[in-house]
């Protein structure tokens, strides 16, 4: 199916028309944010593991300038494979009917486009915010307005490592955005459990999210649900001396005057190669670990017929 600029795979389309569960997943995880051919791998896997929890896959990105919901295998595999693949947030769609590039989106793109597509539930690994310094260069992700407008449920491990916890938690008040923690009272750090921060609500199941999406939706608010899902204890990675790898990773940046939307890959992976892979494997870890609380949440959503 085709709505406007944008094709919808006909397997998305038919679990949307008839209410079956559908969760979404971004294509930067595997374009820009694991290395080959790891990248494939949990992009295969991330779609394994919605299905066996009994929703439906749609993994989201551009492929020859298209936006496209519900790529296929083969469609994965070419972004992942593309030397030339490029970044596309919300303002870069359009430019696509003109450049015809592959791209992975963003956080943002991604909940704009499953949101346009009638998908109600998204899983991420780490969220895009507010950067440090963004009192003096402005540099907030535009994950954040994009979530105040597009009315789906997020399922994420927190703001990613490198970024400003607590300003990113303010901004999200300001645009009136919910966060609740699944099953936790703390705010997640990505890599770790515990960022440092609470979150102001917590949930105990797939149903009390279902519950609070479905509300605000009888309400009529634009603004989605934040799910903080903390990656698995036995799966975080080891606090100690994180800050200090964060610490060296910046003054990389600044070193070498990365800037714009290279510097949180290039941020991240700074901190893979210097904790040995480990922050990889939390990575991929939580991402799992969101995947399969987004399709139960999901699942929840249309048992508790949630179509609004």
């Amino acid at each position: 199916m085709s709505t406007g600029f944008i094709t919808v795979a006909p397997e998305v389309t038919e679990a949307v028309n008839s209410g079956q569960p559908v969760v979404a997943l971004e294509s930067t995880i595997f374009t820009h944010g694991l290395p080959r051919p790891r990248n494939i791998e949990v992009a295969e896997e991330a779609e394994q593991i919605i299905r066996e929890a009994g929703a439906v896959p749609a993994t989201i990105g551009v492929v020859g300038g298209v936006p496209t919901v519900g790529l296929t295998k083969d469609q994965i595999v070419e972004l992942s494979n593309d030397d030339d693949v490029i970044k596309s947030s919300i303002r870069e769609l359009a430019i696509g009917a003109v450049n015809r590039k592959n791209a992975g989106t963003t956080i943002a793109a991604t909940s704009f486009l499953a949101h346009r597509a009638g998908v109600k539930v998204f899983a991420t690994g780490g969220l895009g915010g507010v950067h440090h310094g963004a009192n003096e260069n402005f540099d907030e992700s535009a994950d954040l307005l994009a979530l105040a407008q597009n009315p789906i449920v997020l399922v994420s491990s927190g703001a990613k490592a490198v970024l400003d916890v607590n300003a990113t938690l303010e901004r999200f008040e300001s645009l009136s955005v919910p966060i609740v923690g699944y099953q936790t009272n703390a705010y997640p750090g990505f890599y770790v459990a515990e960022s440092g921060f609470s979150v102001p609500h917590r949930v105990e199941s797939p149903e009390d999210v279902a519950t609070i999406y479905q509300t605000q939706r009888q309400m009529e608010l634009s603004t989605a649900v934040l799910v903080a899902n903390p990656v698995p204890l036995d799966e975080q990675l080891d606090p100690t001396g994180l800050d200090k790898v964060i610490e060296q990773a910046w003054a990389a940046l600044e070193e070498q005057k990365v800037t714009g939307q290279a510097v949180t890959p290039f941020l991240l992976e700074f901190i893979r190669q210097a904790t040995g892979d480990a922050s990889l494997d939390a990575n991929v870890a939580l991402y799992r670990n969101n995947a399969r609380v987004a399709a139960q949440i999901a699942v929840a959503l249309e048992a508790g017929n949630g179509s609004n």
